[in-house]
């Protein structure tokens, strides 16, 4: 019954985008990008809570939202670790270790809507701003950043020139925005007219398109070194996503990987990571 109903909700919305766009286009897709940047899942759970809470640091307040941050010490150089969609800091708990060992000093935070953060509803600029605080505040030295994160990463350095980081990682990161349009279409049936008027949205909000809004426009004349670590069989983000960055971004590096899925925990995607910030 559980699956039937997570089946049915985003055809009901689908059909509702169809008929609301009929009348009102804009609010159409107002409502539509509302729905679609809803988070229902990346909250601390219990098995998370001993091991990031010996490491809680300050309870930012970013615009609207109260952020989340952790510090792990360290006398090298400062990292910080960006999550994904629909998770949170902990994520990361394999590989703070690795660094931990190499005295690197951690920060880290949890997303707007995920973990200890407050809010109901994430999207890249929003996540940016975060990220934007948590730099100007702890100036790393190097970033690593898994799936929207990345994305996330590569916008923020786009827009804004950050000379304190000095190599950007991004594991499993998306490239295209159009890409999650055309799953979000395929997920809720609706029509081309709501997809239109959501593009239309899209630009007047943020200023993108949705081509517009890509990773390999954000990495064209990034300095920054770059390493980008993708799965051929990365079944949330097509591995294509990192090629064509790759292609973009002058001084990346590109590591392909088989079998390790998207959340990429594996020691030897962590001993990659090492192997790029020390060298």
């Amino acid at each position: 019954m559980k699956k039937l109903f997570a089946q049915i909700i985003p055809l009901f919305y689908g059909k509702l985008f169809n008929l609301m766009v009929i009348f009102n286009p804009r609010q159409t897709a107002i409502k539509a990008f509302d729905v679609f940047c809803t988070i229902r899942q990346g909250r601390i759970r219990a098995n998370q809570k001993v091991f990031l809470d010996q490491a809680k640091l300050v309870l930012e307040t970013i615009g609207e939202h109260n952020i989340q941050t952790y510090n792990w010490p360290g006398t090298g150089d400062t990292i910080l670790l960006i999550h994904g969609w629909e998770s949170n800091t902990f994520r990361w708990r394999n590989l703070i270790e690795k660094l931990k060992e190499k005295d690197y000093n951690i920060i880290a935070f949890d997303a707007p809507a995920h973990g200890y953060s407050s809010g109901k509803r994430l999207h890249v600029p929003l996540y940016s701003k975060s990220s934007r605080f948590v730099m100007d505040k702890h100036k790393p030295t190097h970033i690593i950043a898994h799936s929207v994160g990345g994305m996330t990463t590569l916008y923020d350095h786009y827009v804004n020139q950050d000379s304190s980081v000095k190599k950007i990682i991004t594991i499993g990161a998306p490239a295209e925005f159009s890409q999650f349009m055309d799953h979000y279409q395929h997920l809720l049936k609706f029509n081309n007219k709501v997809r239109d008027a959501m593009n239309q949205r899209l630009k007047e909000w943020l200023g993108f398109n949705f081509h517009e809004f890509s990773s390999r426009i954000f990495v064209a004349n990034n300095t920054k070194e770059g390493l980008l670590i993708h799965d051929t069989k990365d079944l949330q983000v097509p591995y294509e996503a990192s090629v064509e960055v790759h292609k973009s971004w002058k001084g990346s590096k590109l590591i392909t990987t088989t079998g390790f899925g998207h959340s990429m925990h594996q020691e030897e995607v962590n001993n990659q990571i090492i192997e790029f910030l020390q060298s």
